[in-house]
């Protein structure tokens, strides 16, 4: 019953996180991503700084950070606020891979690894 749970949990996060799999492909693909959403929308600094109680620096800075991840998601949460957007994150395996495809990769590597082990006799 666990493993059946955990398979459709690992189809269902699969699904919903398809397009964050693709982005995740390309290196850096979200970094500048504050900066890249304001320019679009055409948010005037001044008027993010306003609405975050913060200075002008304090965006620029803000935007510096997760150029260099030392962001946290609050601080990003903010200003996508302070734009008329919010922070969507996702956490996914590297190269492209469905969860599914790492757990069994990871599975695998656990048996292989188990296997050596006991293989080298017992107290070694």
């Amino acid at each position: 019953m666990r493993a059946r749970e955990r398979e459709r949990l690992q189809r269902k996060l699969d699904t919903e996180m398809r397009p964050f799999r693709r982005a995740g492909m390309d290196e850096n693909a979200t970094n500048g991503l504050l900066r890249a959403i304001r320019t679009a929308l055409r948010v005037p600094v001044l008027e993010i700084a306003a609405q975050m109680g913060v200075n002008r620096s304090g965006v620029f800075d803000l935007e510096a950070r997760e150029l260099k991840s030392s962001t946290t998601l609050r601080s990003m949460s903010r200003m996508a606020e302070a734009m008329g957007c919010k922070v969507v994150y996702g956490i996914v395996p590297k190269y492209g891979q469905t969860l599914e495809e790492l757990a069994e990769v990871r599975e695998w590597q656990r048996r292989a690894g188990n296997r050596g082990r006991r293989d080298q006799g017992p107290g070694t």
